[in-house]
């Protein structure tokens, strides 16, 4: 890792997270909501303030199982699944795909749990409907913590754009398996794609049965988006860390370091030894970094911080 990495993981850290106490937790328990016409399930463990976490791309609240227990001995751990996401029947033929839809849902979700406004935790294409979320639904949210988020209609620089245009053609091949039935090998192409490096499906255990669950998303058309500009993001006044993994793609590099450019006095943070895939694949250091974000914002008045 690079002296500024290093520096920039440290400084998240300065805080630290043992000003919030742990307490002993009961099992995560499967619940169900109704918003805005579909059913939203999630998982939800512990008590405290809510932190609502928000999956990317062919993946489901499984996602965050590297999180939930060290979030749930500290604060209210909830984790959903997407509309079309997760193994449940879809509603629909998938017409309302769309980041949209998802963050209209979100904070819809989040009202009907009467946890508003409640910290949100996003990666990829999650993290992108957490900032389009803190854009239109600003009173449900409270800070914000994303992990390379997917907005890319916040990138203006020609050659920047150019590698995140490029980078996304290289999905038609797991966009193609998909619709051709073979979900095994469009996650398996998606998520080699994605980490840049080939063989990661392969070396996966526990999240290769949510990949291969969820790859059937890839056979839908989203929605052709309205796009959020960089300046929406500019009128952003909640905390709002964007991290990235220290090994990540141009492409994600590109995407976390436009909303960090976006968002007036947001944080940027590395994730070292990490990949696009940063929550599963350090995650240590991924929860350390959110434990240290939520309990900045969360310590009492006139509580030092810990040393």
């Amino acid at each position: 890792m690079s002296a500024r990495a290093a520096i920039a993981f440290a400084a998240v850290l300065t805080g630290g997270c043992r000003s919030v106490p742990e307490r002993s937790v009961d099992e995560p328990t499967l619940k169900q909501a109704m918003v805005n016409g579909t059913t939203i399930r999630y998982v939800e463990q512990g008590r405290g303030a809510p932190v609502v976490f928000v999956h990317g791309a062919i993946s489901d609240h499984r996602t965050w199982d590297q999180q939930r227990e060290a979030v749930a001995k500290r604060y209210r751990f909830i984790a959903l699944d997407r509309r079309y996401f997760g193994t449940a029947p879809w509603p629909d033929t998938g017409v309302q795909l769309s980041p949209a839809t998802d963050a209209d849902d979100l904070a819809a979700f989040i009202r009907a749990l009467e946890i508003e406004p409640a910290f949100l935790v996003g990666t990829s294409g999650g993290g992108q409907v957490v900032l389009i979320t803190a854009v239109r639904h600003p009173a449900v949210v409270r800070a914000a913590f994303v992990n390379e988020p997917g907005l890319r209609s916040i990138v203006t620089d020609s050659a920047d754009r150019r590698i995140v245009s490029e980078a996304d053609q290289g999905r038609a091949a797991a966009v193609a398996a998909a619709q051709a039935g073979n979900m095994t090998e469009a996650a398996r192409l998606l998520v080699d794609h994605n980490s840049g490096k080939h063989g990661t499906f392969d070396q996966l255990s526990a999240f290769r049965a949510m990949f291969v669950d969820n790859a059937r998303v890839l056979s839908l058309s989203a929605t052709p988006e309205v796009p959020i500009a960089c300046e929406e993001l500019g009128r952003i006044r909640i905390p709002v860390t964007v991290t990235k993994g220290q090994l990540t793609k141009p492409n994600f590099r590109v995407l976390a370091d436009a909303a960090h450019r976006c968002v007036p006095q947001s944080q940027l943070v590395v994730i070292p030894n990490a990949r696009h895939g940063a929550p599963r694949e350090n995650p240590s250091a991924f929860n350390e970094a959110l434990l240290a974000f939520l309990a900045r914002l969360t310590r009492p008045p006139g509580v030092a911080a810990a040393r």
